[in-house]
């Protein structure tokens, strides 16, 4: 096949690269450059797509032999993922860029490209692994638990899933990733994995979103409306958060309290027990079904709401086109805007996004 192998500067694409290389495809590397700031630097292990990022992807593909160009992606970067993620915290929502930036770039607009130009396949490094059925191609996690990425790609369906390849999938471990890069010469073999949100390396978001989204005070509020404190602005909250509350009045347990959920419209923040946390149920449409879609509307499944989380027994319906799940036990700190990818065992079955949830704890407790 003739295979374009999205490098990102890392081992885990450079490595990916390199097996499509030894599996006898016809490859071509290219770097997506999603950022103007043509001379950002990493920071360790904060960020990815800067130059230096690009020089390293430059090294591996002159290593493997392989053609290699740099296609500037930047402007819809900005508007489909860095927009995106401005307008969901305006909305008081919790967005997953990293899910984004595959739906929209790595997935629709890199894809697009390459079949444009005669490519059978993208190859990128993710830890997932494909199977192919009589009903069609499947996407399942990967060898590796510690490692598997098939949450955050959850968003793909099956025509983009027919043009992919996850050479890594079968990979027991990322420390044999490393040996392999060592052993082949590349010298990112062992650079850090980057980690945070990639348009904000210095791991500020508050601040970040700060000076896009601005910052205007409010109250905070327990679940019975009682103003219990205030805030300078309902971005810099997410579900689940206890630390930097300063509330002025203290529970009457003398208990700690989370944030429990953010009103965007009222500019208000809502906080109460830890107990709230527990989630009964969740919902949500922007759905999409990684493969075939499920053959009735009342399906059991497993349901995971973050990356690194673990997955929970739950009961989904499809009602309205929208996807209601109960979990078997209540989620924790589930926020509107996260995404909950489905699964039947190893299979993602698909996801969506969370528009509403439920508490499992009635306000009057």
């Amino acid at each position: 096949m003739r295979v374009l192998a999205a490098m990102s500067g890392g081992v885990d694409s450079a490595v990916a690269a390199a097996r499509a290389v030894d599996a006898g495809h016809e490859v071509v590397g290219v770097h997506l450059a999603l950022s103007r700031a043509g001379g950002t630097l990493r920071t360790g292990s904060r960020g990815c797509c800067t130059i230096e990022d690009a020089m390293d992807a430059r090294r591996a593909a002159d290593r493997l032999g392989i053609p290699f160009y740099v296609w500037d992606f930047s402007e819809r970067f900005r508007d489909e993922v860095i927009d995106d993620f401005i307008a969901e915290y305006r909305a008081g929502r919790t967005p997953n860029p990293c899910m984004r930036c595959n739906e929209k770039i790595k997935f629709a607009a890199l894809l697009e490209r390459a079949i444009e130009l005669g490519f059978d396949a993208v190859c990128t490094g993710h830890y997932a692994t494909l199977v192919e059925t009589p009903e069609g191609r499947e996407l399942h996690r990967a060898s590796d638990a510690a490692k598997d990425q098939s949450y955050v790609l959850g968003v793909l369906d099956a025509d983009q899933l027919a043009h992919c390849l996850f050479p890594l999938g079968s990979t027991p471990s990322k420390a044999v990733v490393r040996a392999e890069a060592e052993e082949r010469g590349l010298t990112v073999a062992h650079k850090p994995d980057s980690h945070d949100i990639c348009f904000i390396p210095d791991g500020d978001t508050k601040g970040w979103l700060a000076e896009r989204v601005g910052v205007a005070e409010g109250p905070i509020v327990d679940r019975s409306g009682a103003q219990v404190g205030t805030h300078d602005g309902a971005h810099a909250y997410t579900v689940g958060q206890r630390r930097g509350l300063a509330l002025g009045t203290p529970a009457s347990d003398g208990k700690p309290r989370f944030v429990l959920e953010i009103r965007p419209v009222t500019n208000t923040v809502v906080v109460g027990p830890k107990e709230a946390l527990a989630t009964a149920e969740i919902a949500g449409s922007r759905v999409t079904w990684a493969g075939r879609a499920p053959d009735a509307a009342s399906f059991a499944c497993d349901v995971q709401i973050r990356a690194h989380a673990d997955p929970v027994p739950a009961r989904a319906e499809i009602l309205d086109g929208e996807v209601v799940v109960t979990p078997d036990e209540p989620l924790d700190g589930v926020a509107t805007g996260q995404t909950a990818v489905l699964y039947d065992g190893t299979r993602v079955i698909g996801q969506f996004t969370i528009d509403r949830t439920r508490s499992a704890v009635p306000i009057e407790a």
